[in-house]
């Protein structure tokens, strides 16, 4: 027997000791891919930067530009519907800056202005801005949108990059200032006319691609539009930068607002904007890096949307604060709702492995990982009775996890599931492959947690009869296996002339016939306030439906998520109608939180 001594490697075969690796062996080959076409960015001079040495230790002033920016980049833009229903959510979160449209571009994006300054829609302190190019007829259409508004931005931009000079406007560089002059004046004129006393009006300019501006020539375009405003106290000035091409690395981003910070006069009334987009995957490290170099607000989208790679995501920043101790004062404390909202009105859906959103960024599926986030809780529940504290009150300390799933709204049995994904997988197929019971992935993930506590308490494999019959026993009582508070024996619908439905369903409730009703935006909103009067707290989370076969005799299947007395639980359907698939779904739910 051959031992090794310290520093050696054993020998891998009897033919001797293996070749050991080299530089010249990790080498990489020429791509041959045509590099000559593309050149560098420009690195800035300043041997003196500081903002390495800064932290951020507060949220910056925020612009979601979901409304705009994000909506233009959409295959299909967003309704009406669509709109409002994103412009509520940004409300609802938060953000007192919003970026509401380009009304000047056509019929609808100026409809829509219109309609939430006279539906009075817009909080007292939230600001909208709307979005302008440096044209007279542009300027005046765009002003007139905000009439009545009680706090308005117009933000006028123009580009001022070498490649758009030469090529777009053909025109020098006093020509390119010349047109941000020119439109800032007449903003200023245009709302002195229009706009009255009721308006607290800013505004705001962009040097379009100044990550491919000169620096100097930036900062002399900046100067000579703060000419014509007049920044001073109680007068400010928004002066967004924004990489509208991402071209750089963030530190060189950093190196550009810093410099620009140092150079613009004026600066206490400059509110100093970034605007990041995507291009090169580093949106949210330019933007983390340029607040530290001096900027005051970010401008972004939720999730990233936006054109080409997107917009900087909005949600990624300021979980990122809250990862750090630092209150992003925006509320991502139902982190699933403002996702699924964001897909209806995008209609696109937020990847699974999306930061602190998607469907699997609290899920382990390696052993070892679970095993030691398993050791976490167990840790910190140790450690807070240790101190006579709970939980919530000491500094979270879980291996893989970097924030805490229940403070964004998530639960955890997702995080501490103990089933692979093949075994989910494997499930889902059996369900759909021979009972036609298509099952969401959230609803997949509670059900095999189900399957592995009976394999975990029984041993042995678990055949495609017995999970059809716990899963039966688990979402669908029958006759022969009745339980739960609830069953429904009929239900009507009616919908009245404010477009609202009133729901009347005949149940037994405890044991004992009634009938229940109530009112609400649909009849599965109805049911639930029918619900109320008997004490049962529930609340929709997500919904989804599907037939199960084709033809005039088919039925369907009815998936409900709800939140019920502070759990969350699926429950599911099926009938040939497909309100009462919904009612039984909700009913299956409630049912099973009463278990």
């Amino acid at each position: 027997m051959t031992t090794a001594h310290s520093g050696q490697t054993p020998a891998a075969t009897a033919f001797g000791r293996p070749t050991p690796i080299t530089n010249a062996t990790r080498m990489q080959k020429p791509s041959g891919m045509p590099i000559h076409k593309y050149g560098s960015y420009e690195a800035v001079d300043i041997p003196d930067r500081t903002w390495p040495d800064q932290r951020i230790t507060a949220a910056p002033r925020w612009l979601s530009t979901d409304l705009r920016d994000g909506n233009q980049a959409l295959i299909d833009p967003m309704s009406p519907a669509r709109k409002r229903a994103m412009f509520d959510l940004l409300v609802r979160m938060g953000y007192k800056e919003i970026e509401v449209g380009f009304p000047s571009s056509g019929e609808t994006d100026f409809a829509f202005v219109r309609s939430i300054i006279e539906e009075g829609a817009i909080p007292e302190d939230v600001t909208i801005s709307v979005l302008t190019q440096a044209r007279e007829d542009l300027i005046e259409r765009t002003v007139e949108s905000l009439i009545g508004a009680r706090r308005a931005t117009v933000h006028l931009y123009n580009a001022t990059a070498p490649t758009f000079r030469r090529v777009v406007f053909r025109g020098s560089k006093d020509d390119i200032k010349q047109i941000a002059v020119d439109g800032t004046r007449l903003v200023m004129e245009y709302a002195e006319k229009l706009l009255g006393p009721e308006t607290v009006f800013g505004y705001q300019y962009s040097p379009e691609i100044f990550t491919d501006t000169e620096l100097d020539f930036a900062l002399e375009v900046c100067e000579a539009v703060c000419d014509v405003w007049q920044p001073g106290e109680g007068r400010e000035i928004i002066l967004n930068l924004p990489a509208t091409v991402e071209r750089s690395t963030p530190s060189t981003h950093a190196d550009r607002f810093e410099w620009m910070s140092r150079n613009l006069t004026r600066r206490e009334h400059i509110c100093l904007s970034v605007h990041p987009h995507n291009d090169r995957g580093t949106a949210v490290a330019a933007a983390e890096l340029a607040l530290m170099a001096g900027a005051d607000r970010i401008e972004g989208c939720l999730f990233g949307q936006g054109e080409r790679t997107g917009n900087v995501d909005l949600v990624t920043l300021g979980m990122n604060l809250f990862s750090q101790g630092v209150d992003p004062q925006i509320d991502f404390s139902q982190i699933d709702e403002i996702r699924r909202t964001s897909e209806y009105c995008n209609q696109m859906e937020v990847h699974p492995r999306h930061p602190y959103a998607g469907d699997l960024v609290y899920t382990a599926f390696s052993g070892s990982h679970q095993d030691a986030i398993k050791k976490g809780f167990d840790a910190m529940e140790a450690d807070a009775a240790a101190q006579g504290r709970t939980v919530d009150e000491i500094e979270w300390a879980v291996p893989y996890l970097p924030i805490d799933p229940k403070d964004v709204g998530r639960s955890y049995e997702a995080v501490i599931r103990v089933n692979s994904q093949s075994g989910k997988g494997g499930i889902a197929y059996v369900l759909k492959n021979d009972h036609k019971l298509d099952l969401p992935r959230r609803m997949q993930i509670e059900f095999s947690r189900i399957i592995q506590a009976k394999t975990d308490a029984e041993g042995g494999e678990v055949t495609p009869a017995q999970i059809w019959s716990v899963f039966q026993d688990e979402f669908l009582p029958n006759p022969e296996n009745p339980w739960g508070r609830v069953q429904i024996r009929s239900g009507q619908s009616t919908t009245g002339s404010d477009g609202r439905d009133t729901i009347t369903v005949e149940a037994t409730v405890d044991g004992t016939d009634t009938v229940l009703t109530g009112t609400g935006n649909g009849p599965i909103s109805a049911f639930f306030e029918a619900l109320q009067a008997i004490g049962i707290d529930a609340r929709l989370l997500d919904y989804t439906e599907h037939t199960m076969s084709e033809g005039a005799s088919s039925q369907a299947a009815s998936y409900i998520e709800c939140a019920i007395d502070g759990r969350v639980l699926w429950g599911i359907g099926i009938d040939a109608n497909t309100t009462r698939a919904s009612l039984k779904a909700v009913v299956s739910a409630v049912n099973r939180a009463s278990r």
